[in-house]
C-alpha cells in the first residue's frame, strides 16, 4: 500500500494528507472546490459524489480516505469496493458503517471505517482496559471537543463537522445495558464529570461506540458512550431541538449554530475512558483520562479536534502498511492494539496530553 487518496480537503482531510504524505504515502488530494495554496501533495478539483469520475481517480491507488461528510461515504465506499482497493474513513454514522460492513463481506481490500477519534481511538482504548480484566462488568467512553474559553450560555463552538455533530445529536444511541443491545434517545442520562479540575456534563450521542456493541455483547453487561460538554449544553440543545423543532430541518439547524459558534483555534479534547470488574477475583478500576491541546504537526499548528481526529486514521492505515493489521475484510476498532497505535509513527502524538 503505496498510494493513498484523500476525500475531501477540510482541516482534518488535509491534515491528514501532510501526516500521510510524511510516513511515505504517495498522497492525491480529491476536493470538489478548486484547490487553494500549495501543498506537499498532488491535488485535484474532482467531484466526489460523480461515481463515475471517482472510479476513474480511484482506479490510480491502493486505498481510499474519505474525510468527507456521512452522507457521501456509502457511495465512496461502494467505488471502493468496485475497484478493489482499501477503504478508509472517520464516520460516526451508523447506517453508513452497517453498509460498509456488508461491503466488506466481498472485498478485496480492508474496509475500516470509524478511524476517528469517537468511534475510533476511544474505542482502542477501551478495549484496552476491558481486556485488562480477567471479568468486566463495565465500560465507559467519553469525548468532548471543545474550546478552551467557552463564552455565553452553549459553551461550545463548531470545530468539528456541523452535519456529524448535528447526527449525534439526534439519532438514537446503542448500549448495552446488562447484558442486552438497547437503543436509547439521545442528548439523555446526564451526569457530571470533573477532568483535572474542570467540571463537565456527559450524555448520549450517537455512533461512538462504533462496533462494539455487538463484539461484547456475550462479555461486558453494561457499555455506552457519551459526549461531554460544559454544563449547561444538552438542556439548550434540548431546547433547540425539540421545543424549536429544528430537529425537523437539520440542515437549517446546522446553518444556525455554525453562524452562533463558529470555530476556533484555542480548543481542547478530553477523553475520559473508564472500565470495572475483577482482577484476580478483588473488584477494580482501570482509567484512561487526558487532555489533548493543539499541537504544532506538519509545520503549523494544528487544532485539537483536527489532529486527534487525522492522527488516529493516519497511525491506523500505516498499521495496515506496515502489516501490523489485516489487509482484507472489516475491521474493528476494537480489534486494534492501543500499544501497537501508540508505537505509530503519528499515532505517537496520543502519548502527550494531560490530566
Amino acid at each position: 500500500m503505496k498510494k493513498i487518496a484523500v476525500l475531501g480537503l477540510g482541516k482534518v482531510g488535509t491534515l491528514a494528507a501532510e501526516l500521510l504524505n510524511e510516513s511515505g504515502f504517495e498522497v492525491i488530494g480529491l476536493d470538489s472546490a478548486k484547490p487553494s495554496g500549495s501543498h506537499a501533495f498532488t491535488v485535484e478539483q474532482v467531484d466526489v459524489s460523480d461515481h463515475d469520475a471517482l472510479s476513474r481517480e480511484l482506479k490510480t491507488v491502493d486505498s481510499v480516505l474519505s474525510c468527507l461528510p456521512y452522507h457521501l461515504n456509502v457511495g465512496v465506499a461502494t467505488v471502493a469496493h468496485a475497484v478493489g482497493i482499501h477503504y478508509f474513513d472517520l464516520t460516526e454514522d451508523v447506517p453508513t458503517t452497517k453498509a460498509v460492513i456488508e461491503l466488506s463481506k466481498t472485498s478485496k481490500g480492508l474496509m475500516a471505517p470509524q478511524c476517528g477519534l469517537a468511534p475510533g481511538f476511544v474505542g482502542i482504548v477501551g478495549a484496552d482496559l476491558i481486556s485488562r480484566f480477567d471479568e468486566c462488568r463495565s465500560c465507559k467512553m467519553r469525548v468532548g471537543a471543545l474550546p478552551q474559553h467557552p463564552t455565553g450560555l452553549m459553551g461550545y463552538s463548531f470545530n468539528w463537522s456541523p452535519a456529524g455533530v448535528v447526527n449525534e445529536y439526534l439519532n438514537d444511541c446503542e448500549v448495552l445495558e446488562d447484558g442486552k443491545i438497547k437503543w436509547v434517545s439521545p442528548m439523555e442520562w446526564v451526569e457530571k464529570q470533573v477532568i483535572g479540575g474542570t467540571e463537565l456534563e456527559a450524555f448520549t450521542t450517537s455512533g461512538g461506540l462504533g462496533t462494539m456493541c455487538e463484539t461484547y455483547k456475550d462479555k461486558v453487561p453494561n457499555m455506552d458512550y457519551k459526549t461531554m460538554r460544559y454544563p449547561g449544553h444538552v438542556e439548550l440543545m434540548n431546547f433547540f431541538f425539540h421545543e424549536l423543532l429544528m430537529r425537523e430541518d437539520r440542515a437549517k439547524a446546522e446553518e444556525i449554530l455554525v453562524n452562533a459558534k463558529p470555530p476556533v483555534s484555542d480548543d481542547v479534547v478530553y477523553v475520559h475512558v473508564s472500565a470495572e470488574g475483577k482482577i484476580n477475583g478483588k473488584l477494580a478500576r482501570e482509567e484512561f483520562v487526558r487532555a489533548y491541546y493543539p499541537l504544532e504537526l506538519a509545520g503549523r499548528p494544528r487544532p485539537a479536534i483536527a489532529w486527534t481526529t487525522a492522527s488516529s486514521v493516519v497511525a491506523v492505515i500505516e498499521m495496515v502498511r506496515d502489516g501490523k493489521l489485516p489487509d482484507r475484510g472489516f475491521l474493528k476498532q476494537e480489534d486494534i492494539p492501543l500499544e501497537a497505535l501508540l508505537s505509530s509513527t503519528t499515532g505517537a502524538a496520543f502519548k502527550g496530553g494531560c490530566v
